[in-house]
């Protein structure tokens, strides 16, 4: 059995937050329940986990959902989505405001501003996206505060702007997660990189895995088993001299995927850090040119990256609803100077 089971912690952004796993039934399996074979053959999956996965439609046999009950058949292809189970961390409520973007009684979306943690952990244990949420659904019936993950089904850099998904209800949460893992959502983020773009349009794959130099950071690995597959599709939308702005819509959501693609073809992100875009890395020697620059990193103290635009369907309506936000005023600001310095670097 062990040769039919593989494991997928996807990466959303900045982790795994659910388990997927995909299983082919052996040619001689009797007929048994699916849930009562699934906790057979996944360790720490109680019964109770893999019904309410079942429940939100995320148990899928041959691309069909099933119910707890379904009995299993010979070569039938099986996957299930689960949330991880809680962690003990005890989650502090804070009363810190939200940019709530739409909500009805399943999920809203938010606009995250920059430099706000999305999950605690690593020094962040307060302040961050999970004390608002765990202090704004205090009321909700079948909210646990103490949950370390709550509604979250995907998540974004501390310093990334933009919009993010939140579910209000266990179902909701799962049906979002299966959406981020099968690649039917969408997400569209605008970035401003360093140097001219050269393709109008382009795709850039490559494996993303941690640099084995410097665990903090991802690099690509062109021709190697190592990382996880990851693909980037950019188009270019303003060439400002001596940077870009770009759009880049994820077809898979590898940790820090599009600052990690772009440094890949040379093209690193504005003042990000992680990844060289904090140097002059393209213009001129002139003071008055480093000068600029300097202040534009003030301005703007982060990648210049925001997720502009998300894509998904609901999980009650199944309507597909699509959200945009405008670029945060450190980006737009940034943008506006290097319009304003190419335009009279010869005056």
């Amino acid at each position: 059995m062990e040769d039919h089971l593989r494991e997928y912690n996807e990466e959303l952004e900045e982790g795994g937050m659910f388990e997927h796993y995909r299983l082919t039934v052996d040619p001689g399996q009797s007929s048994l329940r699916i849930d009562k074979f699934l906790s057979n053959r996944i360790d720490n999956a109680s019964r109770s986990r893999i019904q309410a996965a079942a429940d939100a439609g995320n148990i899928l046999v041959n691309q069909v959902p099933v119910k707890p009950n379904y009995k299993v058949k010979p070569n039938d292809e099986i996957l299930i989505v689960m949330d991880y189970p809680r962690r003990e961390l005890k989650i502090i409520p804070e009363d810190i405001s939200l940019d709530i973007v739409y909500e009805d009684d399943q999920l809203l979306v938010i606009n995250k501003p920059p430099d706000f943690v999305v999950h605690p952990g690593h020094g962040n244990y307060s302040g961050t996206l999970v004390n608002a949420l765990a202090y704004y659904f205090r009321d909700l019936p079948l909210f646990n505060s103490e949950d370390p993950r709550p509604g979250l089904v995907h998540r974004i850099d501390k310093d990334t702007s933009g919009l993010m998904v939140i579910a209000k209800t266990e179902t909701a949460k799962n049906k979002l997660a299966l959406q981020f893992y099968e690649k039917t959502s969408e997400r569209r983020y605008q970035a401003l990189v360093w140097g001219s773009v050269k393709e109008d349009e382009a795709t850039i794959t490559g494996n993303i895995g941690r640099s084995l130099k410097n665990r903090q950071v991802f690099t690509v690995f062109p021709e190697s088993d190592y990382g996880k597959h990851a693909v980037t599709h950019y188009k270019v939308l303003k060439r400002i001299g001596y940077v870009t702005l770009v759009e880049c819509k994820l077809e898979t959501g590898r940790t820090h995927q599009i600052r990690v693609h772009m440094k890949y073809i040379n093209h690193p992100l504005f003042n990000d850090a992680n990844y060289g875009g904090d140097q002059i890395l393209r213009g001129t020697t002139f003071s008055k040119y480093r000068q600029f620059v300097q202040n534009c990193f003030k301005i703007l103290p982060r990648q210049a990256l925001h997720a502009k635009t998300l894509g998904f369907t609901h999980p009650s309506t199944g309507k597909f609803m699509q959200f945009n936000s405008e670029l945060p005023e450190d980006m737009s600001t940034v943008i506006d100077k290097w319009e304003n310095y190419i335009a009279h670097r010869n005056d």
